[in-house]
């Protein structure tokens, strides 16, 4: 068979890169082996590695070094469970000659332990301390598709993206604020042959989670419970659960919160009045006046003034999504999304934050090329007119359906000046 990764060089057709990988290693076999097909979540991989530019004969980049890669690492939270992986995996990866790893939410390699043999042969594809190894940077792998995914993940052998690392396999969980929710990183045990059994993933599944319940005991700041959860997305009303309450809110009081919790530091009463209200022109008196009735609502304590803020923090669908999207999770920022933030309002800064939280979102759908997601995108309330969603669904999954919605949205697109279309870059 002619070479599958001539067709995967820099400049080859994306889609006819993963096709011919994909039939490379549906006919790859090893010694005594029955082929197998690719799986679902590996194939999906290689089409978001393929996308990414990441080359057949790539390599890992150290992006961290020496006092840099200690300093980083010494205050990240996973540091502090640390003693619980190697208690937990230390003697399986040293026996088993395997390595311990532990990545951050952006895939690099904070630690790589275990067996010292082992670690040299890693270290030849640099799979080290600092190296970058995110599935954008270096395709299908265990920690970088994990943090990718935010689900656990097992590659084995060939369904690696990237040549040299085909001998090695690897099973990795993410590993969440037990508070919060946000992708911290992921643990990943890798090794050889040793590690082909399914009980690898649930083995490293389960120690993610109780990293996280050990974190849960190291942070009591603020119980979960007790953290005031404030929901706006896809909603004109937001609701606010706070002591054991659930409150739904005015327009107004939605919008106050919205902006407080995003600024911890505080707000000017000029700040508040230019970011609420389009012409500007609204007394400041109006604005006491909401800003007694919301305090009225949340009950005392809450909210304090010179400057406005909230005195406890706030947690929101906002935030969750926000995070997972600078972590790169895009499936799960997309599933938290469930619609702009207070879709009806005007407020100046709330129309930002629409804007650029749907931008964001349309550009990582775009980028990772997911059918599945862009779909998702694309069937929407929300990006049911998105022009260009639609061209990136097209191209990833050219059904006949998709090209005839395509060809009417940009068929509507050049109508003569006047004449009513969606904008090619819809805010909702």
């Amino acid at each position: 068979m002619t070479d599958p990764w001539v067709a995967l060089e820099p400049g080859a057709d994306p889609a006819e890169r993963v096709r011919i990988l994909r039939r490379a290693h549906e006919t790859f076999t090893e010694a005594g082996t029955v082929p197998r097909p690719v799986r679902a979540v590996v194939a999906d991989s290689w089409r978001r590695s393929a996308r990414a530019g990441v080359g057949p004969d790539g390599t890992a980049n150290v992006e961290l070094t020496d006092g840099e890669l200690g300093a980083y690492r010494s205050e990240h939270p996973l540091a502090r469970v640390m003693p619980l992986f190697r208690e937990l995996m230390g003697t399986f990866a040293a026996d088993g000659e395997h390595l311990l790893a532990v990545c951050d939410a952006r895939g690099r390699l904070l630690w790589v332990e275990g067996h010292a043999a082992t670690r040299r042969q890693a270290g030849r594809m640099n799979f080290v301390p600092g190296a970058r190894w995110a599935e954008n940077a270096v395709g299908t792998n265990a920690p970088g598709t994990a943090v990718a995914l935010d689900r656990p993940v097992q590659v084995f052998a060939a369904e690696h993206f990237i040549r040299r690392v085909q001998p090695w396999t690897c099973a990795a969980a993410p590993v969440h604020d037990p508070r919060t929710g946000r992708v911290l990183g992921a643990v990943d045990i890798t090794g050889g042959n040793g590690l082909t059994h399914p009980h690898s993933l649930g083995f490293v599944q389960a120690v993610a989670r109780a990293a996280e319940a050990h974190l849960a005991l190291l942070a009591p700041e603020r119980p979960a419970a007790e953290t005031p959860r404030l929901t706006v997305l896809g909603r004109d009303e937001a609701y606010l659960v706070t002591g054991g309450r659930r409150i739904r809110l005015s327009r107004r009081h939605s919008e106050i919160l919205v902006l407080l919790a995003r600024h911890p530091e505080g707000l000017t009463g000029e700040e508040l009045l230019c970011a609420l209200y389009e012409d500007e022109s609204a007394p400041p008196v109006t604005l006491r006046a909401e800003l007694a009735r919301l305090r009225g609502v949340l009950g005392p304590g809450l909210l304090a003034s010179r400057p406005y803020r909230l005195t406890v923090g706030f947690e929101s669908d906002v935030a969750v999504v926000e995070r997972r999207l600078a972590a790169g999770a895009v499936t799960a920022a997309v599933s938290a999304y469930t619609g702009p933030p207070l879709p009806a309002s005007q407020a100046p800064a709330v129309v930002r934050l629409r804007s650029r939280l749907a931008d964001g979102l349309r550009a990582a759908l775009i980028a990772c090329g997911d059918p599945d997601l862009l779909a998702d995108w694309a069937h929407s309330s929300w990006g049911e007119d998105d022009v260009d969603v639609w061209r990136a669904l097209a191209a990833a999954r050219p059904t006949a359906a998709t090209r005839a919605r395509l060809a009417s949205l940009e068929s509507e697109l050049a109508a003569p000046a006047g004449w009513p279309h969606p904008h090619p870059h819809p805010h909702p």
